[in-house]
């Protein structure tokens, strides 16, 4: 599936070539902390031939789960989590799906770290809906 999408400011962009069936939702603890939510959503193993990256993101270096290291990257400008990778040059990406634009069509098929994850986030079907307000 062709996708494309950027920072809240426009300042980066890309267009990417994904797999559908690769959306996965995280509820690692970093997850949890780099978005500021009970979880983050990803595609995952985009190859690096199958992105075409405007603009230059700041990358910030981690330690993952698994003791390797890997790269965060965001906008320097408006702080937009964008995606993370192992290596900038040779990928594999994972797209953070808040900043695609077809970010309705990408259901998750898979979530993992469920044992860190908010039990309130497991299923918020019955939380109070707030109508969306009236637009002028």
């Amino acid at each position: 599936m062709k996708v494309d999408g950027s920072c809240h400011c426009g300042s980066v962009t890309y267009k990417a070539e994904i797999d559908p069936d690769h959306v996965v939702i995280c509820h690692c603890t970093d997850c949890q902390t780099f978005s500021s939510a009970p979880y983050r959503v990803s595609v995952f193993g985009v190859p690096s031939e199958s992105i075409r990256l405007e603009g230059k993101p700041k990358t910030y270096a981690k330690i993952g789960g698994s003791g390797k290291r890997v790269l965060v990257a965001f906008c320097g400008d408006c702080g937009t989590a964008l995606y993370s990778t192992k290596s900038e040059t040779d990928g594999p990406f994972n797209l953070r799906v808040g900043a695609i634009k077809q970010r309705s069509q990408l259901v998750p098929k898979a979530q993992g770290f469920c044992g860190s994850g908010m039990p309130w986030a497991m299923n918020i079907d019955d939380i109070h809906k707030i109508p969306e307000p009236d637009s002028p």
